[in-house]
């Protein structure tokens, strides 16, 4: 990391690179301690291929507030919490079980 004060603005999906230049994955989802990414191979940030068609032990890529726990579909990431208002940087991605 740099000293100096530049702010970095990161956002959903956007791919998260090592000091070497590695990637390490895809940004995930944020919170106060940070940010999570994902590893897994072949994950496509908001893509609708993640959704399954509901059979048992298959799990659905939604969106969570971090805030209240409303959960939503993650084809419409809202901007702000529809239920308690919460910014975006609130929402994170989730499964769904």
């Amino acid at each position: 990391m740099s000293d100096t004060d530049e702010t970095v603005r990161l956002a959903f999906g956007e791919a998260v690179y090592d000091e070497e230049g590695n990637q390490l994955g895809q940004i995930r989802g944020f919170d106060e301690h940070g940010f999570y990414v994902t590893t897994d191979e072949g994950i496509e940030a908001l893509s609708s291929e993640h959704l399954t068609t509901g059979k048992a032990a298959e799990a659905e890529l939604m969106w969570r507030c971090w805030e209240c726990g409303a959960m939503g579909d993650i084809e419409e990431l809202p901007e702000e919490c529809p239920d308690c208002g919460a910014p975006k940087e609130e929402i994170y991605y989730w499964t769904e079980d």
